[in-house]
C-alpha cells in the first residue's frame, strides 16, 4: 500500500450501514479515523460522511438522535457531514399508491472528490457502487492513489479491481468495531 501524507476519505453511509448490519456491530467512527491516520501515515486527513435522513413526521420515533450523531461527527470528530432529507416518491400501482424513499448521495461524493482533489494524494472511498468507477479512473489519471473500502456482500467487481487496492471491511481489524447493533423495538 502506498503511504501518503494527505488523505481524503469519502464515506457513503448507506454502504457502511449495510456492512454494519452483516457484522452485527457498529463502527466506532473515532477509532476508524485513528486507524486511517495510522495506516496511511496521514499528516492531513479529511473525512467526508454522506447520508440521507427521514423527513420529520415520516417515522413513529424521534429523529433527534440522528441529528445529534451528525453534530458529534462534525464537532467532536471533525468530519464533514453532507446530508439531505430523503425524498418521498409516490408511485401509482393497480393496488393504490405506494411511497418509496430515495436518498442517493453519489453526486455529492463525486463533486467533493473532484473539488478537493488538490488537497489529497490518496482517496479512500467507502462504497461498493460500480458507478464510482468513473471517479476512480478520473482520480487515478490525476496521479491520485485510490483505495476502496467495502464488503464482499456490497461491492461490484469493477470497483473492486479498478482501484489501487481494496479493503474488506468485514475482515478489518476488530479495533474499529464498536457496540453491538441494536434493533429499534417495535411499537
Amino acid at each position: 500500500m502506498n503511504i501518503s501524507h494527505r488523505v481524503a476519505v469519502f464515506i457513503d453511509a448507506s454502504n457502511l450501514w449495510e456492512t454494519q448490519k452483516v457484522k452485527g456491530r457498529l463502527f466506532d467512527l473515532d477509532k476508524l479515523k485513528q486507524y486511517i491516520a495510522v495506516t496511511y501515515k496521514a499528516m492531513e486527513l479529511s473525512i467526508f460522511y454522506y447520508t440521507a435522513y427521514p423527513a420529520n413526521g415520516t417515522r413513529d420515533y424521534s429523529l433527534d438522535s440522528k441529528h445529534k450523531f451528525y453534530t458529534y461527527l462534525t464537532k467532536a470528530l471533525g468530519y464533514v457531514v453532507r446530508k439531505k432529507e430523503l425524498k418521498q416518491i409516490h408511485i401509482q400501482t393497480s393496488a393504490g399508491t405506494r411511497v418509496e424513499e430515495k436518498g442517493n448521495m453519489d453526486v455529492e461524493m463525486v463533486i467533493d472528490a473532484i473539488h478537493y482533489m488538490s488537497t489529497f494524494d490518496t482517496a479512500l472511498l467507502f462504497t461498493g457502487d460500480s458507478d464510482f468507477l468513473a471517479l476512480v479512473t478520473y482520480l487515478r489519471n490525476a496521479k491520485k492513489k485510490v483505495y476502496i473500502y467495502s464488503s464482499k456482500n456490497n461491492i461490484s467487481s469493477e470497483l473492486r479491481t479498478g482501484a489501487d487496492g481494496y479493503v474488506e471491511l468485514l475482515d478489518i481489524t476488530e479495533d474499529i468495531w464498536g457496540n453491538q447493533l441494536k434493533h429499534r423495538s417495535q411499537k
